[in-house]
């Protein structure tokens, strides 16, 4: 009698558990309509973050490093994340190719250069006057 009822209070809750998957699926798709609307929209701020005038950019504490670890080469700055943690920013060569990726946490003032090229890590360091 014990393993009948407890075979019934399984398949019970499996079957309960298994039809609420469907209502879970219909909220998903709707929060992920709502995440293509977001990358949309900040895809397109970004866009208007990239700027060929480095003199905005030279405010910045990590640009010199930057600038000594490239090629002699005029990049765009792009703007990826600038958050109370991190900023990330996008460098691109004048045909508009992706070629540097760096990377400033705030906190512990570090700085990372990545040649997105294949090039690896060009510079991962902490700057001191920041």
């Amino acid at each position: 009698m014990n393993k009948m009822l407890l075979i019934v209070i399984t398949a019970a809750t499996l079957l309960t558990a298994c039809q609420s998957n469907p209502a879970d699926n219909g909220n998903a798709t709707g929060n992920n309509e709502q995440s293509v609307q977001t990358e949309t929209s900040q895809q397109n701020n970004e866009s208007a973050e990239e700027s060929l005038d480095h003199g905005e950019w030279s405010a910045l504490p990590e640009y010199d490093v930057i600038v000594r670890n490239m090629d002699s080469q005029d990049y765009t700055f792009r703007t990826v994340t600038d958050n109370e943690n991190e900023r990330i920013l996008l460098l691109t060569n004048p045909d508009g190719v992706e070629k540097y990726k760096t990377i400033f946490i705030k906190n512990t003032s570090r700085l990372k250069i990545i040649d997105v090229d294949g090039g690896g890590q060009l510079f991962n360091d902490i700057l001191e006057n920041s």
